[in-house]
């Protein structure tokens, strides 16, 4: 069958990957747009999070590019996104497709489910090749947060507008093409060394503000309308804190493999003094990474949450706590199918000036002490 699946920012490139490996015909859908988003929202319950309906939306256009197989993934944990797939499955059905679901259950198991799911989907059933196409896709997309690191210093420093962009689009397409290991780490050399070739203005003053909230919002650039390349453009470095190699490394990974603690337990760990319990989806994260960037003195934390996600309203509400006694300027930023472009930009341009008046502020109290 041709399969296919949902985008999520740039990790098609690793399920792209591990089914190439395996032989299998596949569709990428087109990449999310308003019509995607549209699409989706019209087949979708009204009070629905903005992730279910692009995830929705990039399920109906690549049944309509001739897909007849979709991977679809449920995930552990007191989140909707363990609802998506019987959501979308009943929606799809409703509208009259005839598709074969793919469901990666990581509910029953991590690896195992991964295994099985990629057996149904391409009809191979060699152990040696899915094996392969699960660490090939493992390795890509730990990759591609190292390429999305290095792409943000630069973005932030270029001398000439859109360079850096057009180097990290390079390193992506690298990325893409390897199939083994060795290609894979070749690929990841050539990448960084094509963005440390992007010029630099060297006296241009560079704001560092940290980045969390719901993964998938703080992911995908449409979700999130490019946020991280709108700061960039106004001098900011982005640290995006919350990644989705952090998800694979805590959860599918096998734990003999993990010599430190994930990045989850390190902000479980720091949560715990504002919140007792894990209230589901990202939340701890969210409370944990900017009490981080409290304690590390960074300019400022942008916290991007989905339109209705219960975990990250009461994260939201949370950080006022932490804004206060941490001394951290926090924006939170609701995001659904009717946010504006312009006044979105508009409120990241007033935070990026109150961020710089207080490095300021601080620069001078620190001369004249």
């Amino acid at each position: 069958m041709k399969v296919s699946f949902a985008h999520m920012g740039n990790t098609y490139i690793a399920l792209a990957g591990a089914l190439k490996i395996l032989g299998a015909e596949f569709i990428i859908p087109p990449y999310t747009t308003k019509k995607t988003l549209n699409l989706g929202s019209k087949h979708s319950p009204e009070v629905i999070c903005l992730p279910y309906k692009l995830v929705l939306g990039n399920y109906l256009e690549a049944i309509e590019a001739g897909a007849d197989g979709i991977l679809m993934i449920d995930s552990p944990g007191t989140c909707r996104l363990g609802q998506y797939s019987q959501s979308s499955r009943v929606a799809i059905r409703d509208i009259g497709y005839d598709v074969e679901f793919i469901n990666l259950d990581l509910y029953k198991g991590k690896v195992f489910e991964l295994y099985q799911g990629f057996r149904k989907a391409t009809g191979n059933a060699n152990p040696i090749d899915l094996v392969r196409a699960i660490n090939i896709a493992l390795i890509k997309i730990d990759m591609l947060d190292v390429l999305d690191e290095s792409y943000s210093y630069y973005r932030a420093r270029e001398s000439k507008k859109g360079s850096a962009k057009k180097a990290h689009s390079r390193a992506l397409k690298f990325l893409d093409d390897a199939m083994t290991v060795n290609e894979c780490k070749a690929a990841l050399k050539n990448g960084l060394e094509i963005l440390s070739n992007v010029s630099v203005d060297p006296g241009r003053e560079i704001l560092h503000i940290d980045l969390t909230g719901e993964i998938f919002v703080v992911i995908d650039q449409f979700s999130n309308m490019d946020i991280a390349d709108e700061l960039g453009r106004m001098g900011v470095q982005v640290h995006r804190k919350i990644k989705l190699s952090n998800w694979t490394n805590t959860f599918i990974k096998p734990t003999l493999t993990k010599f430190e603690d994930t990045h989850e337990g390190q902000m479980k760990t720091l949560a715990r003094d504002f919140i007792k319990r894990d209230v589901g989806g990202d939340a701890l994260e969210s409370i944990g990474d900017t009490i981080s960037a409290g304690n590390n003195k960074s300019d400022g934390v942008i916290h991007l949450l989905p339109f209705t996600c219960m975990p990250e309203i009461i994260s939201q509400n949370i950080l006022h706590n932490v804004t206060r006694e941490k001394d951290i300027p926090v924006l939170s930023l609701i995001l659904d199918e009717f946010s504006g472009k312009a006044g979105f930009i508009t409120r990241l341009e007033a935070f990026v000036d109150l961020a710089q008046r207080r490095k300021n502020l601080r620069t001078k109290t620190k001369i004249r002490s």
